[in-house]
């Protein structure tokens, strides 16, 4: 018996710990399942294609991190490989992301400046081999990177923690309008900061609040200074990349692949960069040395860890939100589901893990998604070929863009931010459709852009929880007639021969009652029956005998009273009003009710008591089985 019993507790508690290995690796749920006959070929396709593409967006995000783009491809080779491995979505694409990289840049550019390194103008790949054996002390390149990765650590620790402890809702305070706002307004951030590449100058790097508005100050003090150089080979790459992205777009339903026109254009110019030696006969600034192969793990610098704690959790909040809400879009698109709180731990994993191996923050991206998506991917095997490219890329053909202009680089940054541009082509629509959403869209974008993007999210999230509450606090309110020959009660305002019952007024609220609107509620109330009882109860005596309400909290919650005049003949809606005297009962729909407080209660028998000294009786409809249970409570 007790072998039996120990043999059926070492199966439970085998089963719980595949059950568990299951639930933080979906790889070993769809893997068996795989079927390369009918899943290989898009995948390895939707790879190819995204590996393709990545190659210049890893190098040119790189320069938005403020860091060498050695670092860019290991951070797209990494969570290429770890994404596949613990998603549940089987199409949102990992790696690094223009907004999360400008945030990363903002904080490793602040602490160089603490640290004493100056303003960050030294061009990409000065200091990238100097401590690539670990032999020298930690200079300019060794300190951004290490700053970098310590800071992926501890967003990659959030986002876990958020996931194990199933906070996933939090994402849904993150509305479409305000990440919408917030990506316009780091788009227009990035391209600022992206200019002066562009235009060849050695300008500073500016942080913090007013740091869009000084880096245009600065930019138009030293246009003068422009590279002309620069400035042909930003304008030339910009005349050819964009037409044929459009063409890609508007054509991507005939074409079975987009044209990879960003990394023809990085081809080409690293050749000619190369042999009409740009760097020595017009100063340009170039990518430099990239080196080869993989550097020995390291560990993040837990120093720093004070000083990037802030830094670290809108990183998380924007990269798991972006993550889940595309796998979820995606999912919904092809029919199958995803785990919020599994994805916020992929996604973590990503940043955790990668920070060992010199990689910075990252989350799902919405270019390679939709290309990944869009090219045949049917599961995350086209991750893992993404990888063996970037493989390809890290063991033999970086140092070949030793010559690649970093202006290119901010053409390729610059071409990418096209989407969250025309966000604001959007905004009429928008304005039609919601006010509200119109202002948190417009507040969260331009203090996005002249504050802070940290300040930016911060104060988006602020004002959709005030629209929030604004929209709660004044609710629509409306009084109710009948339509001919049915039991259907619609807005007087809204609709034409309706009829009223005489004597009777049906006021609905659509919205909960609680101690914000309370007031409100008893003033739209007065105002739309014309009757306020507690003046009218001031300025005359109360008629004895007058009929008296009741305040419905039995089981139909609509309890039945006695009127003065139970005749229910029905009138024009247009028709005069009674007099106020003449109204014998007020009817409440509560249907748009959700919840009650205590003060909304007391504000119902308020209203009950007031009404019923001036002889009109209140009755309650269409309450809910929470409101009718408050009412019974209280």
């Amino acid at each position: 018996r007790e072998l039996i019993l120990e043999k059926a507790r070492a199966a439970w508690r085998s089963r719980r710990l595949g059950a568990a290995l299951r639930r933080l690796l979906p790889v070993l749920e769809w893997l068996p399942r795989y079927s390369p006959r009918t899943q290989l070929l898009g995948d390895v396709i939707s790879g190819l294609l995204v590996g393709i593409v990545a190659i210049p967006q890893s190098i040119s995000y790189s320069l938005l991190a403020n860091q060498d783009p050695i670092y860019g491809i290991y951070t797209n080779f990494f969570c290429s490989i770890i994404y596949a491995f613990t998603a549940t979505s089987r199409h949102a694409c990992v790696g690094s992301f223009g907004v999360l990289c400008l945030m990363v840049g903002q904080s490793v550019t602040r602490h160089l400046q603490m640290a004493g390194y100056g303003d960050g103008s030294t061009s990409l790949g000065d200091n990238s081999s100097s401590t690539w054996n670990g032999t020298e002390a930690c200079d300019r390149s060794c300190y951004a990177i290490t700053v970098a990765l310590s800071l992926s650590f501890l967003v990659g620790l959030y986002q876990i923690l958020l996931g194990v402890l199933r906070l996933g809702f939090v994402a849904v305070y993150l509305s479409e309008p305000l990440l919408g706002g917030f990506v316009t307004g780091s788009s227009l951030t990035i391209i600022t900061s992206q200019m002066k590449y562009l235009l060849g100058l050695n300008i500073p790097r500016h942080n913090g609040v007013g740091s869009f508005v000084l880096t245009w100050v600065d930019i138009f003090r030293y246009i003068h200074n422009t590279n002309i150089c620069d400035l042909v080979t930003s304008l030339v790459a910009l005349a050819i990349i964009v037409p044929v992205k459009e063409l890609n777009d508007r054509y991507k339903e005939r074409m079975k692949a987009p044209f990879p026109i960003e990394l023809l254009v990085v081809i080409v110019a690293t050749v000619i960069s190369h042999y009409f030696d740009f760097q020595q006969r017009y100063g340009v600034d170039v990518c430099g040395h990239i080196p080869t192969g993989f550097r020995a793990p390291t560990v993040p610098d837990f120093s720093l860890f004070p000083s990037l704690a802030l830094d670290a959790l809108p990183i998380a909040v924007i990269g798991f939100a972006m993550t889940v809400s595309l796998a979820e879009i995606f999912a919904k698109k092809h029919g199958y589901t995803v785990r919020a709180n599994q994805e916020m731990i992929a996604i973590g994993l990503c940043n955790l893990i990668p920070s060992f191996f010199y990689c910075f923050a990252s989350s799902a991206a919405l270019t390679k998604t939709l290309l990944k998506e869009s090219t045949g991917s049917q599961t995350q095997v086209s991750g893992l070929v993404t990888s063996l490219v970037l493989l390809l890329v890290l063991l033999w053909i970086s140092p070949l863009f030793y010559a690649l202009q970093t202006s290119i680089l901010g053409v390729v940054t610059i071409v990418n931010l096209r989407g969250g541009l025309r966000k604001f082509r959007d905004t009429p629509r928008m304005w039609q459709l919601s006010k509200l959403d119109t202002v948190v869209w417009w507040a969260t974008m331009l203090c996005s852009t002249l504050v802070t993007t940290e300040i930016g999210l911060l104060v988006g999230v602020c004002f959709a929880l005030l629209c929030i509450i604004f929209r709660t606090q004044r609710p629509r309110a409306t009084l109710l007639g009948k339509v001919s020959d049915r039991e259907i009660y619609e807005d007087q305002a809204a609709y034409k021969q309706l009829s009223s019952i005489a004597n009777v007024k049906i006021f609905r609220f659509e919205g909960s009652l609680y101690y914000a609107n309370k007031d409100y509620f008893k003033a739209v109330l007065y105002q739309k029956t014309g009757v306020n009882p507690v003046l009218l109860a001031a300025r005359t005596d109360t008629q004895p005998g007058g009929s008296r309400g009741c305040l419905g909290t039995g089981r139909g919650c609509l309890k039945q009273g006695r009127s003065r005049s139970r005749s229910r003949a029905e009138k024009p809606a247009g028709d005069a009003r009674p007099p106020c005297t003449d109204m014998h009962t007020l009817i409440l729909d509560c249907g748009a009710m959700q919840f009650i407080d205590t003060v909304g209660l007391s504000v119902l028998k308020e209203t009950h008591q007031d009404y019923e000294e001036i002889g009109v009786q209140v009755l309650l409809a269409n309450c809910n089985p929470s409101i009718r249970q408050r009412l019974r409570e209280g």
